[in-house]
């Protein structure tokens, strides 16, 4: 089995801010059904309750990202009122960059978590910042006014050169690299990379995709392995099975398996956390940026399985998220 050891990516920072006012729930580059309205203020503003709120950032690398809730309050949705959050996001670094940012609404007397969207803002310039206010339809009817704060729990960002894509418009490379939800189960883990073809030429690939770790500040994660085939960590993931020559016409797919485990044994180090993968179609290719979350655990191993044909998906099935699965 060969090991892999993959170079070192970093990111400069840089300071600047603009401000932009902009209302309403981005997810996947658009508001989404359920999303809650969209409105020309700022929560808490033209009557609603409203407070100031700290400057918890949640984690993410402070060189290149900053989102702080800026403001709470409620707003009247189809008759009740709904807690809301206002918060900002500064790009902070050198590059454009796409932001997937999680945030929890968490009842004011029991400390009980009620929602936890998660939210995208596309295509932040260096030195911006800019405004989205989010009202999670979906959080329990007892949060009514006063009862619900809300905070950020993590941020991630990826460059907009690097952006995964699903759909919308073709990239200039002709084809699409993005990450699934993956499956866990009793400690391993399971997210497919796939890869279409959405190019008017046959797209060719063989072998394994080239994956590098990235931690919290974008840096490359020492110390972990990876290795050529799933089977490497588990088998009967799918990851497994000899590397193939593949040329896809347009409209076809390929799917290739990253498998970790998430173990800790208490004895071979700390734990490692990555949230990030930079992926390599082929040689040659432009790079992707992923955001699979990996909980390594001390186990300091990763596998990546060889691409193999897949069928076409079904629309909607397993979306990936921004930046990431």
């Amino acid at each position: 089995m060969r090991r892999t050891l993959l170079p070192a990516a970093s990111l400069p920072a840089a300071v600047g801010l603009l401000l932009l006012t902009a209302c309403g729930t981005e997810h996947q580059g658009a508001a989404a059904p359920g999303a809650g309205p969209s409105a020309a203020q700022d929560c808490g503003a033209g009557g609603d309750t409203g407070t100031a709120a700290g400057t918890d950032a949640g984690t993410g690398s402070p060189d290149v990202e900053e989102v702080v809730i800026v403001g709470t309050g409620t707003r009247p949705v189809a008759g009740r009122a709904l807690p809301c959050a206002t918060y900002s996001v500064t790009n902070r670094g050198t590059e454009p960059r796409t932001y997937t940012v999680t945030l929890q609404f968490l009842s004011t007397e029991t400390g009980t978590g009620l929602a936890m969207p998660k939210e995208t803002v596309r295509d932040v310039a260096p030195g911006r910042t800019v405004r989205r206010t989010v009202t999670p339809e979906d959080i329990s009817p007892d949060a009514a006014a006063g009862q619900a704060h809300a905070k950020v729990l993590t941020v991630r960002s990826v460059p907009v050169a690097e952006e995964p894509s699903r759909g919308g418009a073709c990239p200039p490379a002709g084809v699409r690299v993005y990450a699934d939800d993956g499956d866990a189960a009793m400690g391993l883990r399971v997210v497919g990379l796939h890869l279409e073809n959405c190019g008017t030429r046959p797209y060719r690939i063989e072998g394994y995709p080239r994956v590098e770790l990235l931690d919290e500040a974008h840096e490359r994660v020492d110390g972990v392995s990876v290795l050529e085939g799933g089977d490497a960590i588990a088998t009967g993931t799918g990851a497994d099975g000899a590397p193939e020559r593949l040329v896809l016409a347009p409209g076809e797919h390929a799917r290739a398996g990253l498998v970790w485990r998430n173990t800790v044994d208490g004895v071979t180090g700390d734990p490692v956390n990555a949230p990030y993968a930079r992926v390599w179609a082929r040689p040659g290719a432009a790079p992707v940026t992923v955001i699979p979350e990996f909980d390594l655990g001390t186990t300091g191993k990763l596998g990546v399985g060889p691409w193999k044909r897949a069928e076409k998906e079904r629309e909607g099935a397993g979306a990936a998220r921004p930046g990431g699965r």
